[in-house]
């Protein structure tokens, strides 16, 4: 019997990526990629002609990420190792995902600059924000609740374009969860 993790990486991951409005042929950013259980179906999705940056401080989780693409034969997803600057031009992705991970961040400010940056224009970014007010478990996020979330990125300038209600992985298992898709607002060329 295949566990959650597998049933996510294998199959429902891409469902899930593809309602988010992942395409082929693009090049996606994984902001904390952790171990990759959002990377792996990302690759799926955006194939061959497409990238996924997979970005994480932590080496070992890089690693777990690493050796998953290995056994999936993927050969389009680049690690890259840092904090919250990423060692990315400017206007290369297509999508950024923040998929349980801001919560973690003293200053989300920071994080919501670097996606504008790399961000193109009229590009995707999606953000799952787990232990906000009204989800469970509470944590860093549970002064706020999604409209307090939604404001917060709009400051940072970016435009809400629609919610998903969805069943995602978070921690292994499959949990309630609101996806946030965002646009940033327009982007003067360089």
């Amino acid at each position: 019997m295949l566990s959650e993790v597998e049933k996510w990486t294998g199959r429902d991951g891409e469902r899930f990526l593809k309602d988010v409005g992942i395409e082929k042929g693009w090049y996606v950013l994984d902001f904390g990629c952790g171990k990759g259980r959002y990377a792996i179906p990302l690759a799926k999705v955006v194939g061959n002609k497409g990238k996924v940056f997979a970005f994480d401080k932590d080496e070992y989780s890089l690693d777990e990420v690493r050796m998953l693409a290995k056994e999936s034969r993927l050969n389009n997803i680049e690690l890259v190792k840092g904090d919250t600057e990423l060692p990315l031009e400017n206007n290369i992705v297509d999508a950024v995902l923040c998929y349980d991970m801001i919560h973690y961040m003293g200053d989300r400010n920071l994080i919501y600059s670097e996606v504008y940056r790399v961000l193109k224009s009229g590009g995707l970014f999606s953000l799952y924000p787990k232990h906000y007010k009204k989800d469970y478990p509470l944590m860093e996020l549970s002064l706020l609740d999604l409209e307090d979330i939604i404001k917060e990125v709009e400051k940072a300038k970016f435009v809400l374009k629609g919610k998903l209600d969805r069943r995602c992985l978070h921690d292994g298992s499959y949990n309630d969860c609101v996806v946030l898709n965002f646009s940033p607002l327009e982007k003067r060329s360089n």
